[in-house]
């Protein structure tokens, strides 16, 4: 059982954590026609716009109430009223959600407060739907944000069903963690298809932020699930949730609607993904189809090629609590000794890796405690390639930012396929490294008389070690 400690810095070095106003942004982003709003200054916007931009390589929605020093001390009603009109007039949004920031928590305005007073003042918002979420910066984590956005949009954007009313046993609400890819979400949107479910993600932002391009210039989000959509998640008999963030928003639908929920802390491995597609068999009432027995068994083939390769590697991993879970768990599995674990917030997985300690801390103590410990496979987002760099060991990277590579929202982890796929990556991450800094060069065996071609010419027996 891990020990999860605080660092006690008093500041960090090239941060790990992101804040909690990005992770909500992000969530209003897998909504159709959604247009994400910061309450706050307009610094605090900017960096969550560039962050985004260069991850993702999309054009990004994202607004600012621009709160100025004179205008948090009196109270940020007028620019929260100012922004919503702009927004509604010109972006002409399906939705507005909000996300305060640390200045105007600090300050404590009361946002749902200004939200009652501008629909009474106009008449065409009464009913227009604007979601606030308290997202204050000065604590936790992104997977916070994300976590109280998901579960405020089940709250107030799913009409409750009328007593009584037949539940849809075909129908499906998929919760996704902030951990999981545009491509991730493709991937369980075909499995459940392909189990004859009808599946509804909230947020979707395999719709809106997986690089299509549209037919159209649009201010808002291009794709995702509509409001319309998530009125009648209500409908689905089953809900599933993805990562132990979503715990809160599973908790929420089952109250609101009744709908049965259950959250699968991972999808990457072998033995979780055997428990999920066994879920969806015994909801749908089909068969796991051949094709996913066939990806199985290429799992099963890949762990068994990877484990010479993974198999007593020292990992140092910082990531988000799901994400550090899921993938640490799963290379765990393969052989891979966990021995450096840097997060950013609590969650109560943490206690379950198998490790003695984990660490909330920053990139300086991943490479530090890497470092120590002796480790040779490094795993965090694009800020730590410069720590892999200094260490020369082997770096893959996962999470939010990955500004330094293309795809990152068609990185696939879950499912048989996503797991055999991350196998494959890491192994010859690991294959290259030793070719590149283990494998003998040719001025150890060419040339001075002592290597396998100097033994030949002498007569000698040419043996050629790996």
């Amino acid at each position: 059982m891990a020990t999860v400690t605080v660092t006690k810095k008093a500041c960090a070095v090239n941060p790990l954590k992101m804040s909690q106003p990005i992770g909500g942004s992000l969530a209003f982003m897998g909504v159709r026609g959604a247009m994400p709003l910061l309450h706050g200054s307009q610094g605090c916007t900017s960096f969550g716009l560039v962050l985004f931009v260069r991850h993702f390589k999309e054009a990004i929605p994202l607004q600012t109430t621009a709160m100025s020093e004179v205008a948090t001390v009196l109270g940020g009603l007028d620019n929260v009223e100012q922004a919503v009109l702009n927004i509604y007039n010109r972006a002409k949004p399906e939705i507005i959600g909000i996300c305060s920031t640390g200045v105007t928590e600090t300050k404590g305005d009361d946002v749902d407060g200004y939200i009652k007073l501008i629909r009474e003042k106009y008449p065409q918002l009464a009913d227009f739907p604007m979601v606030y979420v308290s997202t204050p910066d000065f604590k936790d984590a992104f997977q916070d944000g994300w976590e109280k956005t998901v579960a405020k949009m089940v709250e107030v954007l799913v009409k409750k069903p009328e007593p009584g009313a037949a539940k849809d046993p075909k129908r499906v609400n998929i919760l996704p963690g902030c951990h999981l890819t545009p491509g991730d979400l493709d991937e369980l949107r075909n499995i459940c298809e392909d189990f004859g479910l009808i599946p509804s993600f909230l947020p979707d932002l395999a719709g809106s932020l997986d690089g299509h391009i549209p037919d159209d210039f649009t201010p808002t989000t291009i794709g995702g699930i509509g409001v319309d959509e998530i009125a009648t998640m209500g409908e689905a008999a089953w809900t599933i949730g993805i990562g132990a963030q979503m715990q809160r928003a599973v908790t929420a639908m089952e109250k609101r609607t009744g709908s049965k929920g259950r959250v699968f802390e991972r999808l990457c491995g072998l033995a979780v993904n055997d428990d999920f597609y066994m879920y969806l068999s015994e909801i749908s009432g089909n068969a796991v189809p051949r094709k996913y027995r066939r990806q199985r068994g290429q799992l099963v083939d890949a762990m068994l090629d990877a484990h010479f390769h993974l198999g007593g590697r020292k990992l140092a991993i910082g990531a988000e609590p799901d994400l550090l879970y899921d993938v640490a768990s799963m290379l765990h599995e393969m052989g891979t000794e966990l021995k450096v674990a840097i997060t950013t917030t609590q969650s109560p997985v943490l206690e379950r890796l198998p490790i003695d300690d984990v660490l909330i801390g920053d990139l300086e103590d991943l490479e530090t405690l890497a470092k120590e410990r002796g480790c040779d496979l490094f795993m965090t987002h694009s800020h730590g390639r410069q720590g892999a760099a200094r260490l020369n060991i082997p770096f893959h990277r996962i999470g939010i930012p990955m500004f330094d590579r293309l795809g990152a929202g068609h990185q696939l982890s879950v499912g048989y396929r996503g797991t055999r796929d991350l196998i494959f990556n890491i192994a010859n991450l690991v294959i290259k490294d030793h070719e590149e800094n283990h494998e003998p060069t040719p001025d150890t065996w060419r040339g001075d008389g002592h290597g396998a071609h100097g033994q030949a010419e002498h007569g000698g027996a040419a043996v050629v070690h790996h």
